[in-house]
């Protein structure tokens, strides 16, 4: 919940000015929904994508304040954040346990995928799971729900991105080793189920990626790109990120 129209302006004209030197990878912005008519006037006919930041599991309804996959259609959005850690942490779909937020999650993955939107579920653990070695069992829980709901190959419409909570906002960040570990387990935790679908996924990390970092984590070889926070609110550091990430393509 950050900017407004001109600074929002000020940000794109920025990425655009040197979206030629990453132009063989995808990048995609989320910007608040107030501004996706901006966005999507900005960015067509450009190779930069866009999404928001959050969708309802529902259609349509008396569901005040909640933004539908249809509604995302009309502005062209090709993706939709699910589940980020500040929507679980700040709002957890409030007072709900993580079990049953898990599944909110996976419904409304299931409601982006059927209007053609490609949802980026995020997952991680907090500081508290983190300390008590539960990062494992925290991912695998979600994976294994939206395979429930869904099934293994209906993973290969989305995109997973590995957000330790702990590492968010706080100016740490995993190791690019201690990334690719996570990132391996979740692979290995769908290739389980289908060894097709876990190869052709792409898992993203979300920690504090900036531009001094990434070249390191994106060399790892289950990292297949960024989700990137506070540091996307900078044209200059964003634009280093996606450089790190077309070097490494």
């Amino acid at each position: 919940m950050n900017g407004s129209s001109e600074t929002a302006k000020i940000l794109l004209d920025g990425v655009l000015t040197h979206a030629d030197s990453f132009s063989d990878v995808e990048v995609a912005l989320f910007p608040p929904a107030v501004y996706l008519q901006q966005v999507q006037e900005a960015l067509t006919g450009t190779n930069i994508k866009w999404g928001t930041q959050n969708l309802s599991q529902f259609k349509h309804g008396a569901y005040t304040g909640e933004i539908s996959a249809p509604m995302l259609n009309d502005f062209g959005c090709k993706y939709v954040l699910i589940g980020h850690s500040e929507r679980r942490c700040l709002y957890a779909e409030i007072g709900l346990d993580q079990l049953v937020l898990d599944y909110i999650i996976a419904e409304k993955y299931s409601m982006a995928t059927q209007e053609g939107i490609t949802p980026i579920i995020c997952i991680g653990e907090s500081p508290e799971e983190h300390d008590q070695g539960k990062t494992e069992e925290v991912i695998a829980r979600l994976i294994d729900i939206v395979i429930k709901q869904n099934g293994v190959k209906a993973l290969s419409q989305a995109v997973l991105a590995y957000e330790p909570v702990w590492a968010i906002g706080t100016g740490k960040s995993a190791t690019p080793e201690w990334a690719q570990d996570v990132h391996s387990f979740m692979r290995e935790r769908i290739k389980k189920h289908d060894e097709y679908t876990a190869e052709r996924i792409q898992i993203l990390y979300g920690g504090s990626v900036k531009g001094d970092n990434a070249a390191p984590l994106f060399s790892m070889a289950d990292i297949d790109g960024g989700l990137i926070g506070g540091a996307s609110l900078n044209a200059n550091e964003f634009v280093s990120i996606c450089q790190a990430a077309a070097s490494n393509n």
